[in-house]
């Protein structure tokens, strides 16, 4: 849930169920009830990312 007036930044991760009260910034992971911010969202989730990716290309033959 999403109170008005509230913003999300861009590239941030809401976790399920999450009420969101205030303004989250951008490139977090962030949830509860009230949401709060977790953690940053840094480089190493990106390459982390890429690599599933790519591992997941090459499981299935692409």
């Amino acid at each position: 849930m999403v109170n008005p007036g509230v913003t999300i930044g861009s590239n941030t991760v809401i976790g399920s169920g999450s009420v969101v009260t205030r303004d989250i910034p951008e490139g977090v992971v962030a949830a509860g009830a009230p949401c709060r911010v977790l953690r940053r969202i840094d480089e190493s989730d990106a390459a982390r990312w890429r690599e599933q990716e790519r591992l997941y290309h090459l499981n299935r033959g692409l």
